[in-house]
């Protein structure tokens, strides 16, 4: 039976384009790819951000680098010094245009965009179908980085990081270019966490974004005065423009994966292991996997997934969400605890995804026992029902 591809690639976001990147780099070796994406052209419409360890290909990519980084609730704040390993920005928009770049060279990988893929793949005489609304495409494999279908759900993750931003340019000079607020906590809420997160690119222009911990996925309109508020204190009286906006939701605490029984299908990417569950931070995560999977696939193995977090980290952050989910009113004391007793070092490895055993035993040292021993029973009944659900 003929075919159309080696490798079909559901979804050119992230985790679609991190792959077919390095899959480009293989030249004649790499294996006939097509990536299926729903969109119709790609626009700046992410911005990611990770401590200095990710590979070199990204580095000249990077738009922007913090040494400082803060968090602030009320009137206490906590600055930590990260020279050795600056915080940095990436646009989705020169990312995806560097990749788009670098596929265009490989003529063994084929970018469909406008094609919307109406059901799950099904295979058939040892072949993946994959129909969208103008053709049916077959492959030996099926990588697919989509979401869940019906989208993110109360239930489906212990919390969601919500967030709407804008980039504004100020007409004064209000901003320290370089130091990120990775949480300006608002105060008076209780039943959630929020707080805005400040990337300053100059004197005069940040990106800014309302964001919100909670176990509910929030739009933008729901989001739409924190954002405004949070705009209005950053310019402190300057006139602003907007330049642009962007928004998401991400999961926090989703279950562990069961492995498919056929290793020719797999998931990958945000909503399928590619995010820490405690931070939400992915772009690191996803590029090693990338990196993983098109050595496999060079090499003529099964592709991989995102390895699983070990038991010890993954039973730390579900109870740690379990205590911001239960307690939010203590968020910005637990991470102001965190961030004023941890040596710098360690906390940039644990928050970017990197951290040892040693790291997680000196975090867990600063932050209040009782709260995490009562919610130890809750955070093992939630724990359950998500693996059950998955």
């Amino acid at each position: 039976m003929p075919f159309d591809a080696d490798l079909i690639v559901l979804g050119g976001g992230c985790a679609g384009l991190s792959l077919a990147l390095r899959l480009a780099e293989l030249g004649e070796d790499c294996p006939r790819t097509l990536i299926i994406e729903q969109r119709t052209h790609y626009t700046n419409d992410r911005t990611w951000c990770f401590w200095d360890d990710c590979c070199a290909r990204i580095q000249p990519l990077v738009q922007h680098r913090w040494q400082k980084v803060r968090i602030r609730a009320g009137r206490r704040s906590v600055t930590v010094n990260c020279g050795a390993t600056p915080y940095q920005m990436l646009s989705s928009g020169t990312f995806y245009a560097a990749a788009l770049a670098k596929i265009s060279q490989n003529p063994r990988i084929e970018l469909l965009m406008d094609a919307s893929v109406f059901a799950p793949p099904s295979k058939h005489a040892g072949l993946w179908h994959v129909e969208t609304d103008t053709a049916l495409y077959r492959g030996g494999t099926v990588i697919d980085t989509r979401p869940a279908a019906g989208g993110p759900r109360r239930g489906d993750a212990m919390l969601w990081q919500s967030f709407y931003g804008c980039e504004m340019e100020c007409d004064d000079r209000v901003f320290d270019a370089g130091c990120a607020d990775l949480m300006n906590f608002a105060t008076g809420h209780t039943t959630d966490i929020r707080f805005a997160y400040i990337l300053p690119v100059s004197a005069n222009r940040a990106l800014v974004e309302a964001t919100v911990f909670g176990p509910d996925p929030l739009d933008r309109s729901a989001l739409s005065n924190d954002l405004n508020a949070a705009l209005a204190r950053c310019a402190n009286g300057s006139g602003f423009r907007i330049l642009r906006e962007e928004n998401g939701v991400l999961p926090m605490g989703t279950a562990t994966l069961k492995v498919d029984p056929d290793p020719s299908y797999l998931r990958a990417g945000v909503n399928w292991g590619g995010a820490r569950a405690s931070t939400g931070y992915a772009f690191q995560r996803i590029q090693r996997w990338a990196d993983d999977c098109a050595r496999r696939l060079a090499g003529g193995q099964p592709p991989v997934g995102h390895p699983p977090d070990s038991w010890l980290l993954r039973g730390m952050d579900h109870l740690f969400l379990s205590v911001l989910r239960t307690r939010s009113a203590a968020a910005p004391d637990l991470f102001l605890s965190m961030f004023e007793n941890v040596d710098a070092a360690r906390l940039i490895r644990f928050l970017g995804d990197g951290g040892t055993l040693l790291d997680r035993v000196m975090i867990a040292s600063v932050l209040p026992v009782l709260p995490f021993l009562r919610e130890i029973p809750a955070a093992l009944h939630r724990s359950a029902r998500l693996r059950e659900a998955t």
